[in-house]
């Protein structure tokens, strides 16, 4: 089984089999109709899609950040409809460097199911060797058993809470630029949570996909800087690309971080909470 990544020849032999089922996860942040365009347009042969604002989040509310999680059973449901059950092979994909699809990743593991892999390049790796269609598949629906992994998230008050007794370290996966202050392209407040660090998610890439498990692993023991592994809680803007540097580490066989799904976004709608700049 494939647990964190794929590449688009491990894919092709396996595309046919029955218990492999593949999502498009294909999403632009500033035009959430043109990922489902595109997927209508061609995706890989008999993959279905994945809606980053329906599906992979619920709905935004006042305290929330702009992608909270989504309803365990809405996310569990749509995942039976596709066939997805207990030892099914699941791969996700995207066009952005695996952005948009370590958010379905992380929440596939979120919910109890471990046989999850992106596939490493995404739609543009598999485009340039493998055909397309523009099929919308039909699927004979599974029964999906969740199994929710709290632990692997982290609440506002929980974050708080553990940056007030310095027990983790918090990495920031947004463009540096964006991690200073300098810009902000989405959010109304600029700058990141104090004490925070910076881990693009960019630096897990080499040519749009990932780096080597060994390369990964010397850039992240360095910045873990001894601490454990699970002393390192991930964010970013909406707590989606936070699971590009989640899986860069599970890649690199470091286990055990985490998410702060409310990220930058769930932050700032406190104005008590602290802003750093620079």
């Amino acid at each position: 089984m494939f647990q964190t990544i794929i590449t688009a020849e491990e894919l092709h032999q396996h595309l046919n089999h029955s218990d492999w089922v593949v999502f498009d996860c294909r999403f632009n942040l500033m035009d959430t109709d043109a990922g489902f365009a595109n997927y209508q347009v061609g995706h890989i042969p008999g993959a279905f899609y994945l809606h980053l604002d329906n599906d992979l989040s619920s709905e935004v509310t006042p305290e929330t950040g702009r992608h909270p999680l989504p309803d365990p059973l809405k996310l569990s449901s749509a995942l039976s409809k596709a066939g997805v059950s207990t030892h099914i092979q699941v791969v996700v994909y995207d066009d952005c460097g695996g952005a948009m699809a370590s958010r379905a990743w992380w929440l596939l593991k979120w919910l109890g199911h471990d046989e999850v892999a992106v596939l490493d390049g995404g739609f543009p790796a598999w485009s340039s060797q493998y055909p397309v269609d523009n099929e919308i598949p039909e699927a004979e629906a599974a029964r999906f058993e969740t199994q929710l992994r709290s632990s692997m998230n982290l609440s506002v008050d929980e974050l708080q809470s553990a940056l007030n007794d310095a027990d983790i370290l918090l990495v920031d996966a947004r463009a540096a630029e964006r991690f200073r202050g300098e810009v902000e392209p989405i959010d109304p407040v600029a700058g990141h949570v104090p004490g925070a660090a910076n881990r693009p998610l960019t630096d897990n890439l080499d040519n749009g996909c990932f780096k080597s498990s060994e390369q990964l692993k010397s850039e992240w023991l360095e910045l873990l800087q001894g601490q454990p592994c699970n002393n390192m809680v991930h964010m970013c803007g909406s707590g989606v690309t936070a699971c590009h540097n989640l899986l860069a580490m599970e890649i690199a066989g470091l286990k055990g971080s985490r998410v702060y799904s409310g990220s930058w976004s769930e932050w700032i709608r406190d104005p008590a909470r602290p802003v750093a700049k620079g």
